[in-house]
């Protein structure tokens, strides 16, 4: 047994290098896991003790052969932690710790995106009103509610506007926008009231920004020309397609999209990058091969990857160079090198060098979802088709046999679209679990309909279409791409339409995840097959983890203005449709809900267990009465009758001290000073998560602001301030 398992060990060798970007990305794991932001000694010192041991190690005969690769582990994970630290500290910028406004600023426009009904201005270089320099944010980000005055990059403009700190999660666990703002530089968001000014452009700083303002400006461009000759929703789409601008995507159409297994297609990744590369590359290639003379004597494959590889440039720059895209671009310009370099292209070493370099260039994308699909995709892609090239050649098929029928190729075409459509959607379908609760049951048919129209008419038609543009020739084109998108808007409401076409799935504990991407890597990366195997049972525990944590049964935002609470039949009921409208819709599909139940309204009984009045609501459960009073007048009876009391009232101390008295009460100041709250309750009582307590003293959480209170509050808030 023992010699069996040196030889599996030893035969499993040459994949050890593919989980260098693993540890890399476990180490920026670690970081963003810590409830404290670190010291910034630690992980250097750690780097510096460990590259002494690898050197002492290498020069010691006697060392045992297991050192030198745990070292080298130890090394890449203190190396991933470094690089998200320093990212972090690198990129660090004031953020509002409270509400501002209507006030007015100044500020120079970054980038234009246009919405469904008006525009967000990415801004930069602002003055925001008395707020001093050193408490301005780098960069904010305002919606407008019109479309004029026509507004481009590097224009500076004037207007009255409220501004908020980018908001956290809604529950505990959940997606902290906040945190990406912190590394987007996003210091608020917010509102224009009226109509925005223009001033007098400011002259750009520099060569680069004189660049990345005639990038954005060149975007819009191309935006508002397809949105010209394309006016309705296919155009919004094309111009999704085109430049990354999905703001003016109706949202039926994004749910439609959603459903069917299709978003993928409106994100510009590595299915784009590598359809308008390989456009480019053989079409250059098959008109340089007319040429004998060039085909015989010259590498015109070479000058085609080169031709490609600058291509793909060309669409990075005009997607905006998002981290997606950015990734995309990696694995496509590795492919590209490869054949530069008369090597295979389609490797897991090529996947690994482009995960390590993403990760290296930004750590944050690691916890983002565009990273974890796109790689599990790849990975299992690539991992399946070296597994069928194994087998292929083992069992002596190494090349396709002469003389096929004109139907084989055709069938082959679609046989290999469907297997990768399965592979990826099999290995992307967990993290679409975790990131957005839901999965799209029948995304193998929609993309067999919807992926051959984005690779022979959509992706063509658009880059004939940027090609023709400059010369004002682009309408026939932009009408052939018009008509495939429209084709592919089909195929997903279609799709979209058919009865349980998505399937809701409960949140994912962070285990789970876990759980789920080490054991799809240990099943991808390892060859031997009984080393691929032992990833299987990790893999199975990550996927059932949904099952295994109970959901809350009681919800408040940080405002205290929306309120949930599970109902006896298991779904939820929220106190208010119109209010926190993206909260309520974090909680239902994280409960696995397509709609809330009823809340009563006031002198109605929403059943045995929920009733409200005037005054407020109480539920009644069998753990015990939770109180939600909206007036003072009603507190006094709560205190006395309630185990559970939330409201966004300031209670007064006497509340609390009993007997009786609650055992739990979620007031106005606990609601700023610990966010908001997920409450479970159970035969061993009550337990409470909050929202600052999981995301810990970060950058990127703000200290808890001072609530703004009415007149008749004041004297409370007074002694509540005085207690701390």
């Amino acid at each position: 047994m023992v010699a069996g398992f040196a030889r599996l060990v030893q035969a499993a060798r040459p994949q050890a290098a593919l989980w260098l970007p693993v540890l890399l990305g476990a180490g920026i794991a670690l970081y963003f896991l810590l409830p404290v932001e670190p010291p910034l000694w630690p992980a250097p010192a750690s780097l510096a003790v460990l590259a002494l041991a690898i050197l002492a190690a290498r020069r010691t005969p006697r060392a045992p052969g297991w050192l030198g690769p745990l070292l080298l582990a130890a090394f890449a994970l203190a190396l991933g932690f470094q690089l998200a630290q320093a990212r972090s500290l690198r990129v660090a910028a004031p953020v509002l710790e409270r509400e501002l406004g209507p006030l007015r600023l100044e500020a120079t426009v970054e980038r234009v995106e246009r919405r469904d009904a008006g525009r967000r201005l990415w801004l930069a270089d602002a003055t925001v009103g008395r707020l001093p320099a050193a408490a301005t944010p780098a960069r904010l980000r305002v919606t407008l509610r019109g479309l004029e005055p026509a507004v481009r990059p590097g224009d500076r403009v004037a207007l009255l506007a409220i501004l908020r700190p980018p908001p956290g999660p809604a529950t505990p666990g959940a997606y902290d926008f906040a945190r990406q703002a912190w590394f987007l530089r996003l210091g608020a968001v917010g509102f224009a009231l009226g109509e925005l000014e223009l001033l007098a452009r400011p002259p750009a700083a520099g060569p680069l920004e004189r660049m990345v303002r005639w990038r954005e400006r060149l975007r819009q461009a191309i935006a508002e020309r397809v949105l010209t000759v394309l006016p309705d929703r296919r155009g919004a789409v094309a111009a999704a397609l085109m430049v990354g601008e999905r703001g003016a995507i109706p949202e039926d159409t994004l749910a439609a999209l959603r459903d069917s297994g299709l978003a993928h297609l409106l994100a510009i990744s590595g299915l784009h990058l590598g359809l308008a590369a390989g456009t480019v590359f053989f079409a250059l290639r098959a008109l340089l091969a007319a040429n004998p003379a060039l085909a015989l004597t010259r590498p015109i494959k070479k000058w085609a990857a080169l031709a490609a590889l600058a291509a793909a440039f060309a669409y990075l720059q005009l997607a905006g160079a998002s981290v997606t895209a950015q990734r995309a671009f990696v694995m496509v310009g590795l492919v590209m090198l490869a054949v530069l370099l008369d090597r295979s292209a389609l490797t897991l070493r090529l996947v690994a060098w482009a995960a390590l370099g993403v990760l290296l260039l930004a750590p944050e994308s690691l916890v983002g979802a565009s990273f974890q699909m796109s790689f599990a995709a790849v990975v299992a892609l690539v991992s399946a088709w070296e597994l069928w090239r194994l087998r292929r050649e083992r069992g002596g098929r190494g090349g396709a046999p002469r003389g096929e029928s004109l139907w084989r190729r055709p069938l082959g075409y679609v046989a290999a679209l469907a297997f990768t459509s399965l592979v990826a959607g099999l290995a992307t379908a967990p993290f679409a679990a975790y990131h957005f609760n839901r999965l799209a049951l029948y995304g193998l048919v929609a993309n067999l309909l919807a992926v051959p129209l984005a690779a022979f008419l959509v992706m063509p038609a658009a880059l004939l279409a940027l090609l023709a543009m400059p010369f004002g020739l682009d309408a026939p084109f932009l009408w052939l791409l018009g008509a495939g998108v429209g084709g592919i808007l089909w195929a997903g409401e279609w799709v979209a339409g058919w009865p349980g076409a998505v399937a809701l799935v409960p949140a994912m504990p962070g285990w789970g995840l876990a759980a789920v991407a080490l054991g799809g890597l240990w099943l991808c990366l390892w060859r031997p097959p009984a080393l691929r195997l032992a990833g299987m049972p990790l893999l199975l525990l990550g996927l059932l983890s949904p099952w295994s944590v109970a959901p809350p049964d009681l919800l408040v935002a940080e405002d205290g203005r929306l309120v949930a609470v599970r109902g006896p039949d298991g779904e939820l009921a929220l106190s208010s449709n119109r209010r926190a409208r993206f909260v309520a819709e974090q909680w239902l599909r994280q409960s696995a809900s397509s709609a809330p139940l009823a809340w009563p309204a006031p002198g109605e009984a929403g059943g045995d267990w929920l009733r409200c009045d005037g005054d407020g609501c109480l539920v009644g459960t069998a753990w015990g009465r939770i109180a939600l009073p909206e007036r003072p007048l009603a507190l006094e009876e709560d205190c006395r009758a309630a185990r559970i009391l939330v409201t966004t009232l300031s209670v007064p101390r006497a509340c609390g001290q009993g007997p009786p008295a609650p055992e739990l009460i979620v007031d106005r100041w606990r609601l700023y000073r610990e966010g908001g709250h997920a409450i479970r309750l159970s035969a061993a009582g009550l337990a409470v998560e909050t929202t600052r307590a999981r995301r810990g003293k970060r950058p990127w959480v703000r200290r808890a602001g001072r609530p703004r209170l009415p007149p008749w509050e004041r004297e409370a808030a007074a002694e509540a301030a005085g207690e701390e």
